[in-house]
């Protein structure tokens, strides 16, 4: 599979371990940055990463900070993308499952490598489910024009 892992200065560590441990599984990785601890602004790299995802270039994106709040966030503005901030691998499993999630995002203050690594493999298991949730599923891509529909 074709992954594209992004971070801010805060999940630069994380972000490292996980792509290496990606590969070791036999994914294909994209790493968008950063590559040091310098303080960086996560939307930029929230927008790289989907724009990854937008363009075909990854299947699947991990989009990491701090707490996982302001990456998926800024991943979300992309209507290509379905960002899922999880903490637990149930949670990962149900965002593939029920929202055909194509980014997880986590928080590297939040949660250690292992868990990172639990959830990981839950969300890069897990099929749609299709059916009752793909009429769901794409109306977050087609919003309607009014805020009152």
């Amino acid at each position: 599979m074709r992954i594209a892992i992004a971070s801010d200065h805060a999940a630069v560590a994380l972000k490292a371990d996980l792509a290496a441990w990606l590969r070791e599984q036999g994914h294909e990785v994209e790493d968008l940055g950063p590559e040091t601890t310098d303080s960086v602004d996560y939307p930029d790299y929230g927008y790289k990463l989907a724009a990854a995802i937008a363009e075909g270039r990854a299947e699947k994106g991990v989009a990491l900070c701090g707490s996982g709040i302001g990456i998926s966030i800024a991943v979300n503005r992309n209507p290509a993308a379905r960002c899922a901030l999880v903490s637990e691998p149930l949670s990962a499993k149900l965002s593939r499952e029920h929202n055909d999630a194509n980014v997880v995002a986590m928080g590297a203050r939040l949660i250690g490598p292992d868990m990172a690594k639990a959830i990981l493999t839950a969300f890069l298991s897990t099929d749609f489910g299709g059916d009752r949730h793909a009429r769901r599923v794409g109306k977050l891509s087609n919003p309607p024009v009014s805020a009152t529909a």
